[in-house]
């Protein structure tokens, strides 16, 4: 990984500020985005990241922008993580409000469509990248009050899978992480309170950094994540 340029968005906390980290740790040159400044600029001092951008996943606007500042500062990307999501509202569907239901598919579906339009086509000129979505258990499997969420994570496998035969031409690799439940401040942000999972930031950065430091004719299609305390019985 070393000077490889790496964008990772949702990168001031949770799975994505420890992949900063440690993808810093191994020499890459990490830039995170997210929305609130102040949080960037913490997670920047906190985990040794070459650059912070400020930004909303959820405005193509600011994909456009994003893509003209790494290109500005590095001239490539090697690497783009599209980590950002949130659960946003954790309910029966009858009582999701309308500007929630919006607000959870465009922060965990078309946020990374949106990086992808934004990014794919500098890579194919490089004939080289890596792109890695995140989506959820919930993609897998169901609990009650996450039947939004779900569709959104859902749409995230499906687009990577497709993402990566339209790309496969240009060596360009497309994985998706799916993790299950993690002890981060996912539920908080949702009006909830926060799980305590086995399942850590650190192991999920250490499986990005996994997937993105094999020899780049290996491709993963799609890797679960679990905490051994999470038991999920199939339908």
């Amino acid at each position: 990984m070393k000077d490889k340029v790496v964008l990772i968005t949702g990168g001031s906390q949770g799975y994505g500020k420890a992949t900063a980290r440690l993808f810093a740790e191994h020499g890459a040159k990490a830039v995170i985005a997210a929305r609130s400044e102040d949080a960037l600029k913490a997670a920047g001092k906190e985990t040794g990241c070459d650059a912070f951008f400020q930004m909303d996943v959820t405005k193509p606007k600011d994909w456009c922008n994003a893509r003209k500042f790494m290109l500005e500062r590095y001239g490539r990307i090697d690497v783009l993580i599209n980590n950002a999501g949130g659960a946003v509202s954790v309910t029966g569907i009858e009582k999701h409000t309308l500007p929630d239901i919006e607000a959870i598919i465009a922060l965990n579906l078309l946020s990374a469509i949106y990086g992808a339009n934004a990014f794919a086509g500098v890579m194919k000129a490089q004939n080289s990248g890596t792109i890695v979505n995140v989506a959820s258990a919930c993609a897998k499997h169901a609990w009650p009050g996450w039947s939004v969420y779900a569709a959104a994570k859902w749409g995230v496998l499906g687009f990577s899978k497709n993402l990566y035969v339209d790309l496969q031409p240009y060596n360009i690799r497309v994985t998706c992480i799916v993790p299950g439940a993690g002890a981060t401040d996912f539920m908080r942000h949702a009006g909830g309170k926060n799980i305590d999972a086995k399942l850590q930031a650190p192991d999920v950065a250490q499986a990005m950094l996994y997937v993105c430091s094999l020899p780049p004719h290996v491709v993963v299609e799609e890797l679960i994540l679990w905490g051994n305390d999470q038991v999920v019985v199939p339908l």
